[in-house]
């Protein structure tokens, strides 16, 4: 099983934080998550909270649901989708 989460570092998750239930604590007030720096990374990132940690969000929420890489290719769609909208 490949571990990793093929994650682009577009940062679109980061500035969609304001739509995020339960990541209001993390919007800096403009939908953007106050940890997110200039060049897409995250500034807590060996803390970041499990919804940011595909994996760990996978095995605390989804591995008796789904597969790993099911998962990841529904993240991925969501990824498209953050990506598409961010272009406005």
């Amino acid at each position: 099983m490949n571990n990793d989460f093929p994650c682009e570092k577009c940062g679109c998750c980061c500035r969609k934080v304001g739509l995020m239930k339960g990541m209001e604590a993390f919007d800096r007030g403009d939908g953007v998550c106050k940890y997110l720096k200039e060049n897409n990374t995250c500034s807590i990132y060996e803390n970041r909270p499990d919804i940011c940690n595909t994996r760990v969000y996978y095995e605390k929420n989804y591995k008796d649901k789904m597969s790993w890489e099911d998962f990841k290719k529904e993240c991925k769609k969501g990824c498209k989708t953050l990506q598409y909208y961010d272009k406005f």
